[in-house]
Parts: structure tokens; C-alpha cells; sequence
């Protein structure tokens, strides 16, 4: 049975850093794109990065480019999110997700079979 357990969420003020963990078990995803999208309260999911199934490639979207990188352990199958400088409009519920293809670089969670349940972040202000 396939599991993603997202890890690092927390409170931090304006400013700080998380680094957001995402560990799957089940079986490997070395040959998967995977990504981190997040939710904010009355607002729809939205794409925040996206890395390729071999690291080589990385998607951020514009409200994190530059603060946020992406980052695999295909060793590991794990998926990590290393946030710096936050806002407070960076508030969410952060989830990691597969894609549900091989060999694939796809930013529409649409294509995105696995999810985990979620790590809050909150950043006040």
C-alpha cells in the first residue's frame, strides 16, 4: 500500500525557514515526478513546486520562486521543500504528491495519483 507522510510544518514567524519532509512508502518513486501544493483556507489547492523524476528539473511557482527549493532523495523515496524567508500569505496545508506517470515534469495536480494528508504551515506575522 503506497503512503506519503508529509513532516515539518509548523509555526514560524514572517521571516523564517521550514523545511518540509515527505517520506513514501510502499513502493520506490524513482521514476516519478513528484511536488508540493498547498491549500489555503478558502482557497483551491495550487501548485507550489514540482521536481522531475531525476532532480534534474524544478517548476516554482511565482509567489515562491527564489524562497523555496525543491529537493529529492531517490535513495531515500523521499521529497523535501526547504521554505525560507515566509510570508504570511504562505499559510497552507502543504501536501507532496506522485505523478502518476513514468518520466514525466507536470505541474496540473490533475496528473498527480498519490497524495499525503498534509502538513500545516503557518507563518504569522
Amino acid at each position: 500500500q503506497v503512503q506519503l507522510v508529509e513532516s515539518g510544518g509548523g509555526l514560524v514567524q514572517a521571516g523564517g525557514s521550514l523545511r518540509l519532509s515527505c517520506t513514501a512508502s510502499g513502493r520506490p518513486f524513482t521514476n516519478e515526478g513528484m511536488g508540493w501544493f498547498r491549500q489555503a483556507p478558502g482557497k483551491e489547492r495550487e501548485c507550489v513546486a514540482v521536481i522531475s523524476w531525476s532532480g534534474d528539473s524544478a517548476y516554482y511557482a511565482d509567489s515562491v520562486k527564489g524562497r523555496f527549493t525543491i529537493s529529492r532523495d531517490n535513495a531515500k523515496n523521499t521529497l523535501h521543500l526547504q521554505m525560507n524567508s515566509l510570508k504570511p500569505e504562505d499559510t497552507a496545508l502543504y501536501y507532496c504528491a506522485v505523478d502518476a506517470d513514468l518520466y514525466t515534469f507536470v505541474i496540473d495536480m490533475r496528473a498527480y495519483e498519490y497524495w499525503g494528508q498534509g502538513t500545516q504551515v503557518t507563518v504569522s506575522s
